[in-house]
């Protein structure tokens, strides 16, 4: 800047190095381009043939995965339009586990349509209004495309519970969806409660463990540990547990003192005593009947001696949430000081051994009688990547059991929704007078996305398997999808792919909200960065916050 020029407009309000950007082009379109660049990312991994993304985050950590929510998790996403996306498909993955990828590809096709409206001369407020009156329309319909009495259903029927979970975990895992959709489903209804819209998720854990295949995989009731038992009693059986949350070892004072010693004998007296001690407390612990001793912290070697000496099994769970799971399978109660426990507070298990799986020496705590509170599913798999994704489809099926628990509706899968959807919304906007009709009936074009990118994903031809939708539907077969192994239009009832409403429902909703909040946007303004010149490098590891 030539020195004596006073800044004028925005400028002079501003401190310096502020950006703005206002206007059609160089906010709204901007914004409109981020979404549309995050939304092709995850749109090539939807569905069950949707290609794997390989991402390195700023921790130099490896991620393989289809899994959307987790690919734009790990992408440090910076613009902020974009992020509204982000957030959206977060917002879904914790709502119904499944259908992230839906929320952000259907986003950013809503707003690529919306970018050729504003091109056409659309104000965005037009659109906005026409694409709320279009979701409220899609919800309604919605409804309508609900399978007949699937909203009354015993989650514990394993065979229910398969049909409505098998299109979550075919997405991320297909072709092995068979295998985990049984392991997850016993899993499930071995730890669902008398009331099950109180079902915990946190209750089915994953242990990953190299090596085998899924063949392989097994359930527990119960848990297992991935640490091998301290001492030298490996299994066993029907025992009652005593949990100790401070560790096992001989506590030093809170006050320092000194001790003054004369004679030879009274410093082999006073080590003698210490030992005394220690064998007082394992003593108790012994006779309170508990057969197996869980600590929280260190156990010292002394205290081992004596667990050895009496027989006890001593099993160590550093973390504390382990620690708490364990006590809610065992039902047993966390004591903070060594010490002889109340009967009251002792735990059960039905056995505790040492197992060596694949190499690895883990200890599986079983509780099959009890108020059994904690299942496992044990994965199998050759790398890491393979298991971490193994790991997410597992979650994502526990998270649509819970799901299936508050709301079983289900409505057709494979696209053939979708398709219906579009459908009837197109008709709708021939009813609507005004500008809006135009808005409306890009979001029915929108759904038009999901179909094709099916198709495309699996290798078809999107404009002949479209088209030919078009014509089941309009003919009244409103349950025709994509069967994609054959490549062909099919009913979806006779192949058993269904969608919960709610990840349908919520998935459309968020996409909206995200569409109209990024449209609704019409200037940027950054302050200058905080900070010196340049950015400093946060160190690894560290969070935003």
């Amino acid at each position: 800047m030539v020195y004596g020029m006073q800044p004028y407009g925005i400028q002079s309000m501003l401190k310096e190095g502020h950006k703005h950007l206002s206007g059609l082009d160089e906010a709204v379109v901007k914004n409109i381009d981020a979404c549309k660049q995050l939304s092709t990312i995850t749109r090539t991994s939807l569905g069950p043939n949707g290609m794997n993304k390989m991402v390195i985050n700023h921790l130099d950590k490896l991620f393989v995965t289809n899994d959307a929510a987790t690919i734009v998790n790990e992408l440090e996403v910076q613009h902020p339009a974009a992020k509204i996306l982000v957030l959206a498909g977060k917002a879904q993955q914790e709502e119904t586990g499944d259908g992230a990828n839906l929320t952000v590809s259907f986003a950013g096709e809503l707003l690529q349509n919306a970018e050729e409206l504003i091109r056409m001369g659309l104000h965005p407020s037009e659109i906005i209004i026409g694409y709320t009156k279009a979701i409220n329309k899609t919800i309604e319909i919605l409804d309508e495309l609900v399978e007949k009495g699937s909203e009354k259903m015993d989650v514990r029927i394993k065979e229910e519970v398969i049909k409505r979970m098998k299109a979550a975990v075919a997405s991320k895992q297909f072709g092995q969806e068979d295998i985990l959709c049984s392991l997850i489903a016993d899993a499930c209804i071995q730890v669902c409660p008398k009331n099950p819209a109180n079902f915990n998720v946190d209750n089915v854990r994953v242990a990953k463990l190299l090596g085998g295949g899924l063949h392989n995989c097994t359930i527990v009731r119960g848990m297992v540990l991935k640490t091998d038992a301290v001492g030298s009693i490996k299994r066993v059986e029907k025992a009652k547990v005593a949990v100790f949350a401070g560790g096992v070892d001989t506590s030093a004072t809170e006050t320092k003192g000194t001790v003054l010693i004369h004679s030879a004998e009274q410093l082999e007296n006073y080590s003698k005593t210490e030992e005394a001690k220690v064998e007082e407390l394992i003593k108790a612990v012994a006779e309170s009947g508990a057969k197996v001793i869980v600590s929280g912290g260190a156990v010292g070697e002394m205290a081992l001696h004596f667990c050895e000496r009496y027989r006890l099994m001593v099993l160590k769970i550093s973390s504390k949430f382990e620690l708490r799971r364990f006590c809610r399978t065992t039902g047993a109660v966390a004591i903070l000081k060594l010490g002889r426990p109340n009967p009251d507070d002792l735990g059960y298990v039905d056995s505790v051994s040492v197992e060596e799986i694949g190499g690895v020496r883990v200890t599986v705590v079983r509780n099959e009688e009890g108020g059994n509170s904690v299942s496992t599913v044990v994965l199998r798999g050759s790398t890491d990547s393979i298991l971490d994704d193994l790991e997410r489809a597992v979650d994502d099926g526990v998270n649509t059991y819970k799901a299936m628990c508050r709301d079983s509706r289900m409505v057709p899968g494979a696209a053939a929704t979708e398709i219906e959807l579009a459908r009837k919304l197109k008709e709708f906007s021939f009813k609507e007078t005004g500008l809006d009709q135009y808005a409306i009936a890009k979001f029915a074009e929108s759904f038009e996305m999901i179909p094709k990118t099916l198709a495309e994903n699996a290798g078809l031809n999107a404009m002949e398997i479209i088209s030919s939708l078009y014509a089941e539907h309009a003919s009244g077969n409103s349950k025709v999808g994509i069967d994609l192994e054959e490549g062909v239009c099919k009913d979806v009832s006779t192949m058993n792919i269904f969608d919960l409403h709610v990840t349908k429902f919520f998935a459309l909703k968020y996409a909206a909200d995200a569409a109209c909040t990024v449209l609704r946007v019409d200037q940027i303004i950054m302050a200058k960065p905080a900070g010196g010149p340049g950015k400093r490098e946060q160190p690894a590891g560290m969070d935003e916050d």
